[in-house]
């Protein structure tokens, strides 16, 4: 039997299954758009849940104005209708433990996802990625190796285009690189066949209840391989070390302080790969574009993940080309000398830490956004010794600037630091050029979410850069 037959068989299989359920899909946000377009195809009997009004999701509804069977529950009580469902699939922020999906699922419901579905049908090799800093810079060095390499590649995930309604396009020769986060991850019953996790740090804290629950969701990446799948861990960061007993696949471990006996590592200068007593020399690090050793990381763990895959020349050409994803350290503009950074990514404190480490000189770091939960009191010491000026907003403003006070108290250092409080990003971008003189960098990590004032981390960056271009001098 042929890879297509086995293929088409699997999701004929489903499509079978699926045909006389009752379904409810909960969310109609950017992953399960193309959920419904793909199950409406088939002629399943759907309804759609969201919290939004109707006229707020007109744009969405229209897209399906040619299934009159889709029916909608929307609004403040939309979760109302949520009874007598065969299979409901939520979205990833929707927590599977609210009592109206606990009632449903003690009747008889199955409760999923799109992500779920998508990796049990999928008949490619799935690499997938999560961590709570790194994930998408990795992802994408992933992606683009495996591209240069010769391979057919799938972004997906967070990251790229949801995927369920291209599965009947992907084959088995094909590679699908996943960003995962740990909403996705939190009912996951089935891994990726590689798996990587950057790090652990706390983080989505308002969501999960628990750093212990937050953990033990991103376990699910690995948690259901098989003995020839494969787990790349940070042998730096002690919570993932530590996940290398549980683990049911082969581990590879990366690390930017020691060598590994399976896994990647640096010594000279150079990244090495090691596999079964084998070193292999992969690349010089100062072929590396992308600044920062957070970055290092990044390659450290990409590398780890696919070396078995392809040629070191294809990852040389990847380091030395690529430059980096939108709204990660990206370079914006110079003004009189003055280079404006847009790291809007950077939404939690060790994230913004370590971009703010990238850089040689102090900056002028604008901060502070949504409140997530989580302790910013490791951010005092990294703004006394590597920030020339502190620009605030935001909900987490006094909390960034409790963090530097703090230190100022323990050790005196950081005194001199002017703190700026702002009321938008607008005048926190033109605050930050006044404190700036020629060959300073102005960063914008504001190591918090963003749904304080914003969408989400690409509006507020797309708007920094905005407000940086609307600059006349």
């Amino acid at each position: 039997m042929d890879s297509s037959t086995i293929k088409n068989k699997k999701i004929e299989e489903f499509k079978n299954y699926i045909k006389n359920k009752k379904v409810a899909v909960l969310g109609m946000g950017i992953s399960n758009i193309p959920l419904i377009s793909y199950l409406a195809q088939m002629g399943v009997d759907i309804t759609a849940f969201d919290i939004a009004e109707e006229h707020q999701l007109e744009h969405v509804i229209a897209k399906f104005s040619n299934y009159k069977f889709i029916r909608y529950s929307l609004g403040k009580n939309y979760l109302d209708n949520l009874k007598g469902f065969d299979i409901i699939f939520k979205t990833p922020k929707v927590r599977f433990d609210i009592p109206e999906l606990q009632r449903e699922r003690e009747r008889g419901a199955v409760v999923t996802s799109e992500m779920e579905l998508f990796v049990d049908l999928c008949p490619a090799e799935i690499i997938g990625i999560t961590g709570s800093d790194g994930k998408t810079t990795t992802t994408t060095i992933v992606y683009n190796i495996l591209k240069e390499e010769g391979y057919k590649c799938w972004l997906g995930g967070n990251i790229g285009t949801p995927l369920i309604d291209k599965v009947e396009e992907i084959s088995e020769g094909d590679k699908v690189v996943l960003e995962l986060s740990s909403f996705q991850l939190h009912t996951m019953k089935k891994s990726p066949n590689v798996s990587i996790i950057t790090n652990i740090t706390p983080n989505h804290l308002d969501v999960h209840k628990s750093m212990e629950e937050y953990v033990d969701a991103k376990k699910n990446i690995f948690r259901h391989q098989n003995n020839n799948d494969i787990v790349v861990l940070n042998h730096d960061n002690e919570i993932t070390r530590k996940m290398a007993r549980e683990a049911r696949g082969k581990v590879r471990f990366f690390s930017r302080l020691n060598e590994v006996e399976e896994g990647t590592y640096i010594r000279d200068g150079v990244i090495y790969f090691r596999e079964k007593g084998e070193e292999r020399e992969i690349i010089k690090t100062d072929r590396i574009l992308l600044p920062g050793l957070h970055n290092m990381e990044n390659y450290l763990a990409a590398i780890a993940a696919v070396a078995h895959l392809v040629n070191s020349s294809s990852i040389d050409k990847v380091a030395y080309g690529f430059a980096g994803v939108e709204h990660r350290i990206e370079f914006v503009r110079e003004i009189n000398g003055i280079k404006f950074y847009n790291d809007s990514i950077g939404t939690s404190p060790t994230r913004t830490i370590a971009s703010i480490n990238a850089f040689k000189q102090k900056v002028i770091l604008i901060a502070g956004g949504y409140d997530k939960k989580i302790s910013y009191d490791i951010m005092g010491k990294v703004i006394a010794e590597k920030v020339k000026a502190l620009v605030l907003l935001g909900q987490t403003a006094p909390l960034i600037e409790k963090a530097l006070l703090d230190e100022i108290y323990i050790s005196g250092k950081g005194a001199d630091i002017p703190i700026i409080k702002c009321s938008s990003l607008e005048e926190a971008v033109m605050e930050a050029f006044n404190q700036a003189v020629e060959g300073d960098i102005i960063l914008l990590s504001p190591a918090s979410a963003s749904f304080d004032m914003f969408k989400n981390f690409e509006e507020r960056g797309n708007k920094f850069k905005e407000f940086v271009h609307k600059i006349r001098v």
